[in-house]
């Protein structure tokens, strides 16, 4: 990444350039990223293509003003870090869904060296809000929550409020590795992404989610639900509550679940 196309990210996500690479502003850059970028998976439900390559998620995600899933988002935010001197390695990771891990390269994770590892990631919806470190095995302290990293033979699990996220293989990974996993999350009739339109980022004190019709508010544990009876109300709140402007609303399948909490 060069450094006028990092300068305009660091811009879309109102972050400063760091004087260095510190674990202080690696904290600041996963917070504000997280606020500005949305999770979400709208392209699958607008037929548009999902790449993976520097140039057109720069073009979807910094012009236009637009977010994606993990390995749109932590895929260029690793370009990112490494614009402005981080070192940083994409890893690979299996989701548990209740007490089953999901396929190999299911989702994507960064671990950036800065004083330290840390296992960075702007890509998996309601997770925690800072770098977690890889090499720290108790309890860390997030305001999403209490996170652990349980170190593994050649992999860690990740654990939040004592219950299972993901397991992250410790190999380093190719961005061109997860190619065909995240066609098939777009593709596949049993992708879970697939189920319906997800949009969603963390503002101050919870999170906002548009999930199909659904506008959700949550905060100090509670969860506020509005329908949005027309199209244009539904456009409408992508533009308040995300800044993303859309020519049609996502399409969603009758009877889709949207209950998936990524």
């Amino acid at each position: 990444m060069d450094e006028a196309s990092a300068g305009r990210y660091l811009g879309r996500i109102s972050a400063q350039r760091p004087r260095e690479p510190s674990a202080e502003a690696l904290r600041q850059l996963q917070l504000r990223h997280l606020t500005a970028v949305p999770f979400e998976t709208l392209s699958i439900h607008l037929g548009e293509p999902i790449a993976l390559d520097e140039e057109a998620l720069l073009d979807k995600v910094v012009s236009r003003h637009r977010g994606g899933f993990c390995y749109e988002l932590n895929g260029l935010f690793a370009g990112l870090l490494r614009a402005l001197g981080y070192p940083v390695t994409l890893l690979g990771a299996r989701v548990f869904e209740g007490d089953e891990l999901g396929p190999p390269f299911e989702h994507l994770v960064l671990q950036v060296a800065a004083g330290g590892p840390w296992l960075v990631d702007v890509g998996f919806g309601d997770h925690c809000l800072h770098p977690l470190r890889l090499d720290a095995g108790g309890p860390q302290a997030d305001p999403a929550g209490t996170f652990q990293v349980v170190a593994g033979d050649g992999e860690v699990t990740v654990h939040r409020e004592g219950r299972p996220v993901y397991v992250v293989e410790l190999r380093p990974r190719l961005l061109a590795d997860f190619v065909p996993t995240c066609w098939w999350t777009a593709t596949s009739p049993d992708s879970g992404f697939r189920r319906g339109p997800v949009c969603s980022r963390v503002v101050d004190g919870g999170r906002v989610t548009l999930a199909g019709r659904r506008l959700i508010r949550t905060s100090g544990g509670n969860r506020i639900e509005t329908e949005l009876d027309t199209d244009q109300a539904v456009l409408a709140a992508y533009q308040a509550e995300f800044g993303i402007r859309l020519p049609r609303v996502p399409s969603l399948a009758p009877g889709a679940d949207l209950a998936r909490r990524r």
